[in-house]
């Protein structure tokens, strides 16, 4: 598994495709595609999970557990790029809801980058490898 985080518009996606130009790989916007999905995608292809700060807002707001929901997609999913926007570098909401938010993709995101065998930071288009 690989992670790529950045700041909001700095070409995440794209610096991801172009380094994946000669593979096979399938995307996944803000969502999580289940084992029904995953199972009809052939061996090589490389699954994107793309906004996953999105689907982590989602899975709150229903009151649903987006670090076990994820924890166990990588494990069977091992074969993945999940990218997704910082979202801790900015200034603390006044909203619990946001608080909360920040605060628990924060986690997910540390607990990604432990289990990824790679990380990527994304600044103006440009990757910096940083694990």
């Amino acid at each position: 598994m690989r992670l790529v985080v950045g700041g909001y518009a700095q070409g995440k996606l794209h610096a991801v495709t172009r380094r994946l130009a000669d593979d096979q790989y399938e995307i996944f916007d803000g969502i999580l595609p289940d084992e029904e999905v995953t199972t009809r995608l052939e061996d090589d292809t490389i699954v994107i999970i793309y906004n996953l700060h999105r689907w982590v807002r989602e899975r709150i707001k229903q009151n649903a557990s987006p670090e076990e929901e994820i924890a166990e997609f990588v494990e069977k999913e091992n074969n993945c790029i999940i990218i997704s926007n910082e979202t801790g570098n900015g200034i603390v909401p006044k909203d619990a809801f946001e608080r909360e938010y920040r605060e628990r993709t924060g986690k997910i995101l540390v607990s990604l980058a432990e289990e990824a065998d790679e990380v990527w930071r994304i600044i103006c288009g440009i990757p910096q490898k940083i694990k």
